[in-house]
């Protein structure tokens, strides 16, 4: 039976050194031309040593025009720095590790500050309190969804030439992958939206062109929804069957969450999760469990796993054959040489709030709190698990500027 420390031959034949991966989680701290500095070696660095066989960058935007924070990293043809792309390869692989990119563009997910004209597959602006931090996004012309998916096969280019040993799609979450992938946030009536058919082919096109950038031997894999958790929107019954097209074109590896920032399920604060899915830890294990008897593909499951025992057991069921972790990670960079070591090891979980519900309720904590974590690792320090929330609160709101402390002053919910 496979376990944590088994390896894994992909479909494209890579091999994966074991079954940890490190599921993206976003840096923001690039620096102003958005291009990656020493910090992004040293927090990587880290990373390889600390065990994992997969590591998934954060957010790799592939438009300066569209981002989700203010210190993304952007592939694009303009002000791309390869020298520092290169070293930060370097540093991510060491120890035999496998490093991929996560190509994403936000959508309408970009805060006001950072764009004023957010594009989505339509002009459908989000509900209060996000609209205060998102402003109503204008429909994509076809022209502009075509240079889109060219600029994700750039970046892809780009980065397999400077050294990445893979490419990961990010089309969860509410981003614009997503966004196209859902009925709630996709009214097209072109060949762009539609029927599932429609709704699917943004995803499917950005895939085949990256897929003729990088060869028929490049990993390409892509993270997916198990649901977006929301009324009207991107359902299980279509994540399977999406899952199926995408398996049947040839993805690598299909990594499975679930949720968007309107119901962040992907972070464990939902009341939809069931105990008996608390009991066995990951989230979305059942959705796993049925998707995997479709395909063939390898499943790469994140969100909710602690300790190894869980994990093997996932494996051994052949629910996913890839274990997805983050925060865990982001807090002690060698849980996965721990994990490997001891079969009784399990992670901690740090229950965080700044002390005023209205806040808690409005900000998305579990990112600020868990990046401050990741800046400090960048740094050269080590992770501090009693790091004042409040505090990592302040330094996020500082990033965005003026305009971002404006916008949230504008919120009622606080």
């Amino acid at each position: 039976m496979p376990t944590i420390a088994s390896p894994l031959t992909l479909p494209c034949g890579t091999i994966l050194k074991n079954r940890i991966a490190k599921a993206a989680m976003s840096e923001n701290m690039a620096d102003h031309s958005h291009n990656p500095g020493p910090q992004f070696e040293r927090l990587y660095s880290k990373w390889a040593h600390g065990g994992c066989g997969l590591v998934i960058s954060g957010n790799i935007m592939i438009d300066s025009r569209a981002l989700g924070e203010p210190h993304n990293v952007v592939v694009e043809k303009t002000n791309t720095n390869e020298a520092s792309l290169k070293r930060w390869a370097i540093a991510a692989k060491a120890n035999q590790t496998q490093l991929w990119a996560q190509l994403n563009h936000p959508g309408k997910q970009t805060p006001r500050v950072l764009s004023r004209d957010p594009v989505a597959p339509s002009a459908i602006p989000y509900p209060a309190p996000m609209n205060v931090m998102f402003a109503t996004p204008r429909e994509l012309q076809e022209t502009e969804i075509l240079d889109i998916i060219s600029r994700f096969a750039y970046a892809a280019e780009t980065l397999k030439n400077c050294g990445f040993s893979g490419i990961q799609i990010h089309g969860a979450h509410g981003y614009l992958v997503s966004q196209f992938l859902s009925p709630h946030h996709n009214h097209r009536t072109d060949d762009w939206g539609g029927t599932l058919e429609g709704r699917i082919r943004f995803a499917l096109e950005i895939y085949r062109a990256i897929r003729t950038k990088v060869g028929p031997n490049f990993p390409i894999g892509i993270k997916l929804n198990s649901a977006d958790f929301m009324r009207g929107g991107f359902s299980e019954e279509e994540s399977m069957q999406v899952v199926d097209i995408l398996s049947k074109a040839g993805i690598d590896l299909i990594e499975i969450s679930g949720g968007t920032y309107e119901a962040p399920v992907m972070m464990g604060k939902s009341s939809k999760l069931k105990k008996s899915t608390q009991k066995r830890e990951a989230y979305f294990l059942e959705y796993c469990e049925k998707v995997s008897q479709l395909i063939k593909t390898p499943l790469m499951l994140t969100g909710g796993f602690r300790t190894r025992k869980a994990m093997d057991a996932a494996l051994n069921s052949g629910a996913c054959h890839v274990i997805g972790l983050a925060r865990s990670l982001a807090t002690n960079y060698n849980f996965p040489n721990e994990l490997l070591a001891d079969e009784n090891c399990q992670s901690k979980i740090y229950q965080l709030t700044t002390g005023f519900k209205s806040l808690d309720k409005f900000f998305p904590l579990e990112i600020t709190w868990y990046t401050d974590q990741l800046h400090r690792m960048g740094r050269g320090q080590n992770p501090k698990p009693n790091a004042n929330v409040k505090l990592a609160v302040l330094k996020s709101l500082c990033s965005f500027g003026i305009g971002g402390l404006k916008n949230l002053s504008r919120s009622k919910e606080i």
